[in-house]
């Protein structure tokens, strides 16, 4: 692919262009080694594997451009990828982060974070005037967001925050897993880093772990986080690499599916009786529509979730009848699936026990509304005929 101001989608599909030199083979092959040859004077390109992995080159090429950033690295997880950011900081370092956020993230902050010397503040970071009281200028080091907001899908305005932010000299990070690259790029709104849970919608196929993060300029802090990757050996490995490269390919379609599904199914079950409430930030009286509208280009994402009328118990009994819902944990993959999430994070989880998480995945958007339908109106979906083993 020449370098020419080719759109978004068109470098996704051809992951930039790149011709393997030796074979000119369209598909990267997967580098293995976990060493490689130094001249007689020790100078080499690459030394070692844990930080100089051939395999990363295309993907982390791609995923900067895609982000409109400097630089990328990937990661053995999206958790290794936010950590990292957290633990480059120093200790005594102020954060800022969300009250209703990732759940693994959210325990790791409040349970090790102070271990690691951090200062940590949780606030609602839908609410810009909890921002700036929160923000202790020369001490608050580092903002980190997550718009949409697992795994009520609240809106954070990013512009807005990027500017409290830096007013107060911290910089910005923003979990964009949910709103991909292909509705929102932080880093053009303001934002410092992006991270990213490759394992969803990134890779979205449900078969590998990943993460990574993209900067918006290079320099001594993001050399920092790139250290700690290398440090802590935090790496995805070479297969790994290759599929959430192979995935990325068909990221436009896929996510562009996987919303306007979501977006139909909020717009149906909204007037479903068994229905308090549905959670998209595609629907006009949600809170934060406005700034979802400004922020996130061409779509609203493939999540949602629904409260039930009932209550908590009917909310488990909707899950444990679905058919064609699978419940699973993770989101971004071509499968739908749903979740209680409550039952899931446990008895200290600040989320509703009515709630029920919906990850849209590319089946026919008829189908999952009528299992969901069914499940509600407390219909039970007709078993699964499985393959014989």
């Amino acid at each position: 692919m020449q370098d020419q101001d080719w759109r978004a989608e068109s470098l996704a599909a051809q992951a930039l262009g790149w011709v393997d030199t030796v074979t000119q083979a369209v598909a990267p092959p997967i580098h293995m080694s976990s060493t490689f040859l130094r001249t007689p004077e020790y100078g080499s390109e690459r030394a070692y594997i844990r930080d100089q992995n051939p395999a990363f080159d295309q993907a982390e090429a791609l995923l900067t451009k895609l982000e409109g950033g400097a630089a990328a690295a990937l990661f053995a997880s999206g958790m290794a990828a936010a950590t990292s950011v957290f633990m480059a900081l120093k200790p005594g370092d102020h954060v800022i982060a969300p009250q209703m956020m990732y759940w693994s993230l959210r325990n790791w902050l409040t349970g090790y974070a102070s271990e690691w010397g951090l200062d940590v503040t949780l606030i609602d970071m839908t609410d810009p005037v909890a921002m700036q009281a929160a923000l202790r200028p020369g001490r608050t080091r580092l903002v980190w967001i997550e718009t949409p907001g697992n795994p009520l899908w609240s809106i954070t305005d990013i512009a807005a925050c990027a500017i409290l932010a830096h007013q107060a000299g911290a910089r910005l990070a923003v979990d964009s897993t949910v709103a991909t690259p292909v509705f929102t790029q932080p880093l053009a709104l303001g934002a410092d880093l992006v991270m990213h849970s490759a394992t969803k919608y990134l890779n979205g196929h449900s078969d590998i772990c990943a993460g990574a993060l993209v900067t918006a300029q290079t320099g001594a802090a993001w050399d920092r986080i790139v250290e700690m990757r290398y440090t802590l050996g935090a790496i995805v490995g070479s297969v790994e690499a290759w599929l959430l490269l192979r995935g990325m390919r068909s990221l436009f379609p896929r996510v562009r599916q996987q919303a306007a599904s979501a977006a139909e199914l909020a717009r149906r079950l909204a007037v479903h009786p068994a229905v308090a409430d549905v959670l998209y930030p595609g629907l006009p009286d949600f809170p934060g529509h406005d700034i979802a509208c400004r922020q996130m280009q061409g779509g609203f994402g493939g999540m949602l979730s629904i409260r039930v009328k009932a209550g908590t118990e009917a909310a488990k009994a909707v899950a444990a009848r679905v058919g064609l819902w699978q419940r699973a944990t993770s989101l971004g993959g071509t499968e739908s699936l749903i979740e209680h999430r409550a039952s899931i994070e446990g008895p200290t989880s600040p989320v509703p026990g009515d709630l029920l998480r919906l990850s849209v995945g590319l089946e026919d958007v008829g189908d999952l509304y009528d299992d969901l339908d069914r499940a509600l109106s407390g219909g039970n979906a007709t078993a699964r005929i499985l393959p014989p083993r």
